[in-house]
């Protein structure tokens, strides 16, 4: 037990103690505040080190975030199913990638204005553009090179005249996807109920076949038939169907390769002159206004002998619902007085954005869908002429469309638009060319006529 003076003694120890932990001090304290200055030590370090924790955290994030890449693609026929079909493979093959397909106006002008207010922008809204085969030379500074994300492994595999198309200044700026060229289809069982052993030759011969099994049908009981359907309304459609009729009868290509404007010639004249004589004969008024679909839509109803269209029509026709299904063919169009027909060159390519905030993801994406297995899937599904070679020698591919053996040539010689001898002001040839056969379908003026005009006019816009 203490003593008094004892006690006393120990409380003024303690004091003392007191009074030195709260100075800071004494043998025992420092060793305690050298444990707890480690302590501090660290905890400063930690709090000087916060930002690049905090940022190191932020990569962490960015990494385990989701990519979003949007596709602005086609929604003509089956192309919008088609492309969602080859989004989702892809991100099943790409864990932590979702891809957005947009949807984008059937008309090429429409949709190519879409595309400039997103370019203008500089949006980063768009990462993988579906884009015509006559637009890399218009829109080359919006496209990354693919040749820089793995594209020279498989150019090769694609078509030469594509690939050569896509490729501006030595920089590929979009991988070819499907294809395209203008075809006649026909009902195999009209012809033969009429008489006809195949398919129309020329356009004289397509127009008196037309007329009889249109005469013969509405005589039937069928007011709404008409013998022939096509694109005649002013878009790029109708420059398409009109360059077949001008290159079939030796009118040209509108504007040669060496530049030369050669529209202004009496065998364009006179074809164009007779195409807009089918108008609400052979084919309804309202053909004027026709886009794809339209067509389609009159044909695959069975209200038509004859369409042209392009080769996505095909499996459409062929669908389980469709009145037609296994009653009509293709060939090559009928030809004028060169004694050949002639096919617009079509087909689709896809490009990656310079403004994309992916454009390494975005372009795995397009390689991928451009790949041998994914155009294999969109030739069987929907009929989309590949653009790789070795896919025309595929026996499921041509059991799927057998046209696609049977016209190859067709497909390889088609007739391009004059893209590249026009190239950057093509959309505005195009516009001029197609406004102007416009105004002879709709009655307006005579194709002699115009096609001075439009010689002018197109001297002004390429500032010759």
């Amino acid at each position: 037990m203490l003593n008094q003076k004892s006690f006393k003694l120990l409380a003024l120890l303690l004091a003392l103690v007191l009074m030195m932990v709260a100075c800071g001090g004494g043998s025992e304290e420092a060793d305690t505040t050298e444990t707890d200055t480690t302590d501090t030590t660290d905890t400063a370090d930690t709090t000087d080190e916060e930002p690049a924790a905090e940022e190191e955290t932020t990569e962490e994030a960015a990494e385990g975030e989701e990519i979003v890449l949007r596709i602005f693609g086609g929604n003509v026929g089956q192309e919008k199913e088609l492309t969602e079909a080859v989004a989702n493979r892809f991100m099943e093959a790409n864990p932590g990638i979702r891809v957005e397909v947009i949807e984008t106006p059937d008309f090429v002008e429409d949709r190519l204005g879409t595309y400039l207010q997103i370019f203008e922008a500089q949006s980063p809204e768009g990462d993988v553009f579906q884009i015509d085969v006559i637009w890399p030379g218009d829109l080359a500074e919006h496209f990354v090179d693919l040749y820089e994300y793995g594209a020279a492994d498989v150019a090769g595999d694609h078509f030469d005249a594509i690939i050569e198309n896509n490729t501006v200044d030595g920089k590929l700026i979009g991988i070819p996807w499907f294809t395209d060229a203008g075809l006649l289809y026909y009902r195999t069982d009209l012809l033969e109920k009429y008489g006809y052993d195949g398919p129309p030759a020329t356009w004289a011969e397509l127009e008196e076949m037309a007329m009889t099994i249109q005469e013969g049908e509405r005589a039937e009981g069928n007011p709404d038939f008409w013998g022939y359907v096509w694109q005649g309304n002013a878009y790029e459609g109708l420059t398409c169907d009109a360059l077949e009729w001008i290159a079939s009868n030796d009118g040209g290509s509108i504007v040669e390769p060496d530049g030369t404007i050669s529209i202004n010639n009496p065998q364009a004249a006179a074809i164009v002159d007779q195409a807009a004589g089918w108008v609400g004969t052979i084919s309804p008024e309202g053909v004027t206004a026709f886009g794809e679909e339209d067509a389609r839509n009159m044909w695959q109803a069975g209200n038509a002998a004859f369409m042209r269209n392009w080769p996505y029509a095909y499996s459409l026709g062929n669908a389980e619902d469709s009145v037609i299904a296994g009653l009509f063919d293709v060939s090559p169009l009928p030809a004028g007085d060169s004694g050949a027909g002639a096919a617009t060159l079509g087909g689709w390519q896809l490009a990656v954005s310079k403004y994309s905030e992916h454009p390494e993801e975005a372009a795995r994406l397009a390689l991928f869908m451009a790949s041998y297995d994914e155009q294999k899937y969109r030739a069987i599904e929907g009929s989309l002429n590949p653009t790789i070679k070795a896919l025309y020698d595929d026996a499921e591919v041509l059991e799927a469309a057998p046209f696609f053996g049977s016209l190859y040539d067709v497909f390889i010689n088609a007739v391009a638009r004059p893209s590249t001898a026009t190239a950057p002001q093509y959309s505005d040839v195009s516009a001029a060319f197609f406004n102007s056969v416009h105004s002879v379908l709709t009655g307006e003026q005579d194709a002699a006529t115009a096609f001075e005009v439009l010689e002018l006019d197109l001297q002004d816009i390429l500032d010759q």
